[in-house]
């Protein structure tokens, strides 16, 4: 609320001023801001995922890509060569002359669990392999939004 006195007698005791009372606009956006922050956490939504397809568009691979297999008996292998977990980084950095900022390819069977595919993953990450990148068959959706795999599938 803006009023101006003018020594000028034009017959209007107060003149106006035109500038813009923020005062309402605040307490609005204090409101709005107060009501996102109580619905945000009540946005999310704990469903069952199957995970296994996907209808991302595959990356471009390495020449020599390194593949990291964890097959449904839960054992591990580089490539085609079954390795036992402990050896695991020893068998990397054998394979790769060491280097340890190249790209892993993760696959796992559908039947192994997510506490099985984190060890491999803690596995790798406590032994320097930080760029790990997890492998799916390629899928088109279906009208419901999940992946159903194609008949050509193809690792990502």
């Amino acid at each position: 609320m803006g009023v101006t006195f003018n020594d000028v007698d034009d017959g209007d005791d107060l003149g106006e001023t035109h500038e813009i009372n923020v005062t309402p606009f605040i307490d609005v956006i204090l409101v709005l801001l107060i009501i996102f922050m109580v619905a945000a956490p009540l946005s999310t939504v704990d469903l069952p995922v199957d995970l296994p397809s996907s209808t991302a568009t595959p990356t471009k691979k390495p020449d020599k890509p390194t593949y990291v297999t964890i097959k449904s008996d839960l054992a591990v292998a580089i490539g085609e060569t079954p390795v036992k977990r402990v050896d695991l980084v020893n068998a990397l950095d054998a394979a790769g002359e060491g280097k340890k900022d190249r790209r892993i390819f993760l696959r796992a069977d559908r039947a192994v669990s997510y506490g099985n595919m984190m060890d491999v993953l803690e596995i790798l990450r406590a032994g320097g392999y930080l760029k790990v990148a997890l492998v799916a068959l390629e899928g088109v959706p279906d009208s419901a939004g999940t992946a159903i795999p194609a008949a050509d599938a193809k690792p990502q």
